[in-house]
């Protein structure tokens, strides 16, 4: 397993479900996931969903600048951190952002968040 290979498919896997159905992204995560988003602490696969749903957009893009990872511990875990611009619709600036995922392996081979750090970049 290439770790590189892993976390390009996930971030390409996650931003894509995002910026088509973000309610799709809910089998990503576990109840024992954390987001924390702009500072505020979201616990739980559901409610991470609802916050994710709720943002004040309907649509917008995302493009990936960097994605870059690393092993994390002897679970077989991985860490995924992502730089990119966020288009939301109707919006003539792209954001900047950062997000960091930390990945660990499911019984069934693949991967969920267990913990989501997301941050607009203000220059």
């Amino acid at each position: 397993m290439d770790p590189d290979a892993v976390a390009k498919a996930f971030v390409e896997h996650y931003y894509t479900t995002f910026d088509a159905n973000r309610t799709g992204l809910a089998n990503l995560y576990q109840e024992s996931s954390m987001l924390t988003f702009e500072g505020q602490k979201i616990q739980g696969s559901q409610n991470i969903v609802a916050k994710l749903t709720s943002l004040p957009f309907q649509q917008c893009q995302h493009s990936i600048t960097t994605v870059d990872c690393q092993p994390s511990g002897p679970a077989g875990g991985m860490l995924v951190f992502v730089s990119g611009n966020l288009k939301l619709a109707g919006e003539q600036h792209a954001l900047k952002f950062s997000q960091m995922f930390h990945l660990m392996p499911t019984p069934q081979g693949s991967f969920y968040v267990l913990n989501d750090i997301f941050r607009l970049n203000y220059a």
